[in-house]
């Protein structure tokens, strides 16, 4: 089929990544995926465009079943919990999605299950039975995550049976030396299982060519990764695991085993369509498998590989779904020059900004818009967060408008009054102001929303200018009708400014709308002229923006730094330290052990009592690294000790020793433990 441009399309299915039903939503998240997606659609509206903007949470996996367990609760329990956290925290900023459904809904395990059943009954899947490990005294297979070693290139001592987080390899839980299962601390066994693999490598010159020839306007990264992945080769991979929780295998034989999540989860993206197309009398086929409907993807970087390569791939191998025509990916977004780290809090929360700062919801999406990682990481600082809301929302686009508002009121009781002679200066005015929807729209379509934001703040620029140039403040005295064309045409940047903004910033819009008496909500309006007619009345300006006090700021900045200090091990000392001597180091005796016992220590997030031996006696250390290990996972560790270090009390358990540990760059600590075969009381030196 030829590529259509965007404006021949019919319809367009615009998806949002499915959040992950373990946590709730940070500015990174929205900064990512959310409003750019949410802005997207939001225009295409109001180019009166046939829009299905869908999105959902994704409730299934093995993080999910991680983090119940280490609750203590069902994975149940988690999901429902944090499905209501994150739709309504999306809900109030002003995400418009026409359907935010969830992967533990009976539309989707049926329209998951249907998917599969049919790629299988087409002889899409490879079965294969091999030997994987397996917990005796879990009783039950362990999926990759669950599997911790010895990374085999880089020796790191805490990989996972998927990932070494230090050297960043992919790799197989066969590969890890010394494998352990995080969920008893035991070594796993092998054993026998069958799983379905979705043979990627028979697809590999087709994706090429999909992507590499035929996609190269993708942006730089998406287009970048994919070429990595398809030079580098395919593989197949399996498309179930052995867990308890997910959508079953629809096969007889299968019990216990459940779909891959990254199956699963972006047939979300179907099944929401169908639950949405059910409720509006809708088709919800025309809106996947119709050649004129355009798809896109917005995502985040991480998840690049699967939108553009596995799920394409399983779509094709189905036979019957359109492919996205684009999956514009965003970047990272730091906080205040550190990673977002969900499990060190460090992070901006959605539901915790709401309350702090209620009514701004358009403050924050402006801010992040305007520094929006598109191409690269950015950071997000509070003090820059400041700046963008009192130097341009307010001093800028507030300022615009209120001065118009009260002038029009003040000389015309706030009726919009006629146009007398327009001067060139005038004309030129008109010009520029019918091209901003031509440019800003242009913009838009190249997923280049933060220009577009910065075109719209031009706009707001130019009106300041217009008033500052013609001083009708002063004029008024002398030239009447001079000061009735100032006004008027003021007035019609004012009412581009509510069109243009609808989509980035949706409540000030509505706001300056009902202000402005102002009824136009189509884009193409905005190119029109004029847009508010003579007479029309205007009711009194209301501040769309408030100047936010360092006050506020400072308690956000002390939240950051609160966590920071929370994050500091207990059992820590301060990173700067003193020079010593080489005869103080020696008296430092470091030493092998071995964990024989740990239980956290009550009242305490963070503390573990820890019972070693370490080949002198078996004595208690009370370590603060409860955050980062379940007690159960560190039992039979081989770990280094500084045993000669003065006993202290700690919680009122006297602690005997320090087990050293490092941090990485994520503030995650990790044992310092030896390489090889090595007894207990072992002296490092």
């Amino acid at each position: 089929m030829t590529k259509m441009s965007n404006k021949n399309y019919k319809r367009h299915t615009i998806t949002a990544a499915l959040p992950y039903a373990n946590g709730p939503i940070h500015i990174g998240h929205l900064a990512g995926v959310y409003i750019p997606s949410d802005i997207y659609a939001r225009f295409l509206r109001l180019k009166k465009r046939d829009v299905a903007f869908i999105c959902g949470s994704d409730e299934h996996g093995m993080a999910i079943t991680m983090r119940a367990r280490k609750e203590g609760l069902s994975p149940k329990v988690i999901i429902d919990r944090y499905h209501y956290i994150i739709k309504k925290s999306l809900d109030d900023l002003g995400i418009s999605f026409d359907m935010y459904s969830r992967t533990s809904s009976p539309v989707h395990h049926e329209t998951a299950a249907e998917f599969f059943k049919t790629l299988y009954d087409k002889g899409v899947f490879e079965e294969t039975e091999s030997e994987q490990y397996y917990d005796s005294e879990a009783e039950q297979f362990l999926a990759d995550r669950y599997i911790k070693g010895i990374c085999p290139i880089c020796s790191y001592s805490e990989a996972y049976g998927d990932q070494c987080e230090n050297c960043g390899s992919s790799l197989n839980p066969r590969d890890l030396k010394n494998p352990v299962s995080t969920l008893s601390g035991k070594k796993p066994e092998l054993k026998k299982t069958r799983h379905w693999f979705l043979p990627m490598d028979k697809y590999e010159n087709w994706l090429k060519k999909w992507i590499l020839e035929e996609h190269k306007e993708w942006k730089s990264n998406v287009y970048g990764q994919c070429k990595s992945w398809l030079d580098g080769g395919l593989q197949a991979r399996a498309m179930t695991r052995d867990l308890d929780w997910g959508v079953p295998v629809p096969l007889e034989g299968a019990e216990g085993k459940v779909l891959y999540v990254w199956f699963d989860a972006p047939i979300g993206y179907i099944s929401a369509t169908r639950e949405w197309a059910e409720a509006n009398n809708k088709n919800w086929e025309d809106y996947w498998k119709d050649e004129e409907t355009r798809l896109i993807h917005f995502i985040g970087k991480d998840n690049i590989v699967f939108h553009c390569i596995i799920f394409p791939t399983i779509l094709k191998a189905e036979g019957s779904y359109i492919l996205p025509d684009n999956v514009p990916a965003n970047e990272f977004l730091n906080l205040e020059g550190q990673k977002i780290s969900t499990s060190r809090n460090w992070a901006v929360w959605l539901h915790e900004y709401l309350e702090d700062f209620q009514g701004k919801q358009d403050v924050l999406r402006y801010s992040l818009t305007a520094n929006a990682p598109e191409t690269k990481d950015n950071d997000f600082t509070w003090k820059e967060f400041q700046l963008r809301n009192n130097s341009e929302l307010v001093a800028i686009y507030g300022n615009f408008i209120n001065r118009t508002l009260v002038l029009t009121h003040k000389y015309f009781d706030g009726l919009v009054p006629n146009a007398g002679e327009l001067n060139s200066a005038d004309q030129e005015l008109i010009s520029r102001l019918k091209n901003f929807p031509l440019e800003i729209e242009k913009s838009l379509e190249d997923f280049k929303f933060r220009d577009a934001l910065s075109k719209l703040m031009d706009l707001a620029r130019l009106g300041n200018k217009y008033l500052a140039d013609n001083e009708p403040w002063k004029l008024i005295k002398t030239d009447e009708e001079r000061v009735k064309t100032i006004i008027y045409l003021s007035l019609q940047i004012a009412a581009s400014l509510k069109i243009l903004s609808a989509p980035f910033l949706p409540f000030s819009s509505g706001k300056l709308g009902e202000m402005l008496n102002l009824n136009h909500h189509e884009w193409d309006s905005s190119k029109k002229f004029p847009l508010i007619e003579s007479g029309n009345t205007i009711k009194e300006a209301s501040l769309l923006f408030e100047k936010i006090e360092d006050e506020a700021i400072d308690k956000q900045i002390q939240k950051l730094e609160q966590t920071k200090m929370d994050n500091q091990s207990e059992a820590n000392i301060e990173a700067s330290k003193p020079e010593v001597s080489f005869e103080d180091f020696t008296k430092m005796d470091i030493r092998v052990a071995k964990i024989l016992a740990a239980q956290k220590v009550p009242k305490t997030k963070k503390l573990l009592q820890i019972n070693v031996d370490t080949g002198i006696d078996q004595r208690t250390v009370v370590s603060g690294i409860a955050e980062f290990f379940e007690p159960e996972q560190i039992i039979g560790k081989d770990v280094l000790i500084l045993v000669n270090l003065a006993p202290r009390k700690i919680k009122g358990i006297e602690s005997q020793g320090m087990i050293l540990m490092a941090e990485n760059d994520k503030g995650e600590l990790y044992f310092v433990a030896p390489k090889g075969e090595l007894n207990p009381g072992s002296r490092i030196s």
